[in-house]
This record gives structure tokens, C-alpha cells and sequence, in this order.
């Protein structure tokens, strides 16, 4: 009697080195075969050094879409990537999935940057084409990160972590991004783990502060409330500038716990203001993408002990649209606890006009691009004067940004716009000083 190993289907080693080297789901090359592709090509190319390329591309904002249609969905978006890059693969290029979202790539007759950066533009429009989904169709963009062989490294280990370089590099820059590794970048790039690491450091020592300036009601100067702004000086950095350190957090996957230790202290600080003062603070574009945010900030506000009506979330149009499914439930669920939700730099985007239709809002902000020229440039009268004009139809209210003088103060007044915050009512300061602020101005405007 033949044994239960004996009824299996023989498979030959041939057969077991194909799946060895196979990716599953897509049918592409995996990583070893990358490896061993570039060991080969290398070698061949030691005795007479011709350049060649290798190329790591990354859907952007992949995640949010598996989140939000499933497991399914996200592997039959994979498999569409994959039959497309091999379909515009150029005559001798290896196409191979790396890991999750990521594909890499090995071009041997692209021998310098310009054919690099050609290329990645030729994919970055393939890739950018609508994915069908049966009942939905979805858009992805790709980043991409190239190392030039020998120049970006001799050997797989170093070629690849050079192309990882330049990727992290077109991730920092935003989306669609194309990036050819060179010794400047990585330069920088090192900078940039250097600030990470002390910036997590930070965070752990509890050495982030939160600053908060006061958003107060035009007409007679009243404090309202104010917004939370993170602010941080490292013992050797000195001053580094949140515009610096909050988009090194998105991008290096710990904005979460940066927001959660600035909310916590915000609210905590808010708790001695008068009861009737709301707090306003910034979500990040990787929070909106990320279905845990509202349960995260109610937690955050009931450890505080801060009632979530006296909390105001400001986000960007930008923000919104990067995962406007996800953005928008985040939204509702957080508006539902009682949360109010501003959005910030209101005219500076694409189509705001569309995100105040498809989104509900409590609160506008308009950007100080437009309140800085507001007594000087007619244009800019007319803009922020159509804005109040439009919000108050839609039952909105308005705060103008960066308001630095008195004529602009009462410029803003003239035109309706009901609030505003800048240098003129108030620059940022600590938890100490707002005290002292409050105690003074606060008794005297109410």
C-alpha cells in the first residue's frame, strides 16, 4: 500500500526553483530573483563597466484603498499593476514585485540619470490610468526611486539601498514623485534620519511643546479660543521648525503618536481656560487617511478629561482629498461626538469649492496669502469678500489668518468676516504665558 506522501503530485526542481522565485499573486519575479538578476548583470558588466539601472517603485496611498475595499480588491489592483508594468516594460527589463505595494525594476540599457527619469515618467502615466473594480473605478499615483550602477553602489546590498534612498526622497516630495539616487540626496536623506531620530527622542522625553495663539472675534476683540501649534527645540538642533518636523513624522510612519502627545497636552491645558473657550488643533493628511483617527482623539480627549464640543479639528483641502472616502467617515463619526471641524487654508487648493459641497464643515479658514494683501491688492478685497459672502450662505463660519495690523483688523471687520487669529492679537506662547494672557485680555474683552 502506498503511503499519503506517495498520492501527491510530484514536483520537480525545476518547478519548486520557479515558486522559489515567484510571486504568488502576481506571477512576477520576487525579490531573490532581483537579487540574483543584479548579481548576474553586475558581474557580467565588471570586467567592461557599463552602467545599468535599477528602479523601486511604490503605489502611493495604497492602503487607504485596501482598507476601504478589502483585501480582494487591493490584490486585484496589484495584479492590474503588475500586468501593466510588464506590458510597458522596455526589450531586456526584469519586472519583479519587491513587497506589499512596491515593484522593482532592472533596466539594463538605461545607463544614466535622464533615461532613469524618462522611464519613470513613461510607468508614472502608465500606472496613473484608472484601476476597474467592477462597480468603481480608482486612481493611484507611484513613486519611484532609481540607482545608476556603478555609481550608486557595486554590489545588489548597496544598489538596493541606494534605490531606497532615492524612493524615500520622492516620498518626502509628495506624490508621483521620480528621483535618481545621487551623493547629494543621499547626503540628505541622512540629515533627515538624523532629525528622525532625535525627533522620536523627543517625543519620548516629552521635550515637544504645544504653543497656543488666540482666534478672537473681530468685531470687539474677544478671545474665543485659541490653536494648538506644536513647537520644538532640540539641545543640539536648537529651533526646528514644524513646517520641518511634522512632515518628517507623516512620512516616516509616527505622525500618530506625535498628534497624540500634542493633543493630550493641548486638552490638558485647555481644562484651566474658561469652560466656554474651544481648542483648535491640526490633523495631518496621514491621520484622514487612517480609520483609527477619531476613536484615537475621543480617547485622547477623555484621558484628558476635555469634552470633545470644545474641540476643533482644522484640516486642508489636501488632506481631505488624498482619502476623501476614509476622510469623510473620520469626519462624520468625529462631527457625530460633537467634534467641529474647520477647513484650513481655504483657497489655496484645487476645487474648494467641491469640498465644501461634498464635505460638511462647521468653520473656514481663509489663508493669509490672501489676508497679508488685503489693504494693498483689490483682488485679494474681493477674494476674501466673496468668501465671508459665500460662507454666510452656507450658514459657515469665517476666521481670517495672519492678520498683522490694525488696518487689516478693520478691513476684515468692513467686510463681515466674523474671526481671526495672527501677530496683531496675539503671537504663539506657552502654556504659562496663554495663562497670563487670558488673565488680563480674556476679563478684558468679555
Amino acid at each position: 500500500m502506498r503511503s499519503a506522501g506517495n498520492l501527491l503530485p510530484q514536483v520537480s526542481q525545476n518547478e519548486l526553483q520557479a515558486m522559489a522565485y515567484s510571486d504568488p499573486l502576481t506571477g512576477l519575479g520576487n525579490r531573490y530573483r532581483l537579487r540574483d538578476k543584479v548579481r548576474l548583470l553586475a558581474a557580467e558588466r565588471a570586467q567592461d563597466p557599463a552602467p545599468f539601472t535599477i528602479c523601486i517603485a511604490n503605489l502611493d496611498g495604497f492602503k487607504p484603498i485596501n482598507d476601504l475595499f478589502g483585501a480582494e480588491a487591493g490584490d486585484e489592483i496589484l495584479c492590474q499593476v503588475a500586468h501593466r508594468l510588464k506590458a510597458c516594460a522596455p526589450d531586456g527589463a526584469t519586472v519583479t514585485r519587491h513587497e506589499g505595494d512596491q515593484f522593482a525594476f532592472i533596466f539594463p540599457l538605461v545607463f544614466e540619470r535622464g533615461g532613469a527619469e524618462r522611464i519613470g515618467q513613461m510607468m508614472k502615466d502608465v500606472l496613473s490610468a484608472p484601476y476597474d473594480l467592477g462597480d468603481r473605478n480608482v486612481r493611484l499615483s507611484a513613486s519611484f526611486g532609481f540607482a545608476v550602477y556603478p555609481f550608486a553602489g557595486e554590489n545588489f546590498e548597496d544598489l538596493l539601498r541606494s534605490a531606497e534612498t532615492a524612493l524615500y526622497r520622492s516620498k518626502r516630495r509628495g506624490r508621483g514623485q521620480i528621483t535618481v539616487y545621487s551623493s547629494e540626496i543621499a547626503e540628505e536623506m541622512k540629515r533627515a534620519t538624523h532629525l528622525e531620530q532625535a525627533l522620536r527622542n523627543a517625543i519620548i522625553t516629552d521635550a515637544v511643546e504645544v504653543y497656543f495663539q488666540p482666534i478672537v472675534r473681530l468685531q470687539d476683540g474677544a478671545v474665543l479660543g485659541f490653536e494648538a501649534l506644536a513647537r520644538w527645540i532640540d539641545h543640539d538642533l536648537g529651533f526646528v521648525s514644524p513646517s520641518v518636523f511634522v512632515p518628517l513624522a507623516e512620512e516616516r510612519g509616527f505622525i500618530d503618536a506625535l498628534s497624540e502627545v500634542l493633543l493630550s497636552k493641548a486638552a490638558e491645558a485647555a481644562l484651566s481656560w474658561p469652560q466656554e473657550l474651544f481648542l483648535s488643533f491640526n490633523l495631518s493628511s496621514a491621520q484622514l487617511m487612517d480609520p483609527g483617527t477619531s476613536e484615537t482623539i475621543l480617547s485622547t480627549l477623555a484621558r484628558a478629561g476635555l469634552g470633545p464640543h470644545r474641540l476643533e479639528l482644522e484640516i486642508t483641502e489636501t488632506a481631505v482629498m488624498t482619502s476623501a472616502d476614509t476622510a469623510q467617515r473620520i469626519i462624520a463619526d468625529l462631527r457625530q461626538h460633537g467634534v467641529k471641524i474647520s477647513l484650513d487654508d481655504f483657497g489655496t487648493g484645487q476645487s474648494s469649492l467641491g469640498r465644501l459641497r461634498d464635505f460638511t464643515f462647521d468653520k473656514v479658514k481663509i489663508d493669509r496669502a490672501f489676508v497679508s494683501q488685503i489693504t494693498t491688492d483689490r483682488a485679494s478685497e474681493h477674494i476674501v469678500k466673496a468668501i465671508v459672502a459665500m460662507c454666510d450662505g452656507l450658514e459657515l463660519q469665517v476666521v481670517a489668518e495672519g492678520i498683522e495690523t490694525h488696518e487689516d483688523a478693520e478691513k476684515l471687520k468692513a467686510l463681515g468676516c466674523g474671526m481671526g487669529q495672527g501677530y496683531y492679537y496675539g503671537k504663539p506662547a506657552d502654556t504659562a504665558a496663554t495663562h497670563t494672557y487670558l488673565r488680563s485680555r480674556y476679563q478684558q474683552s468679555t
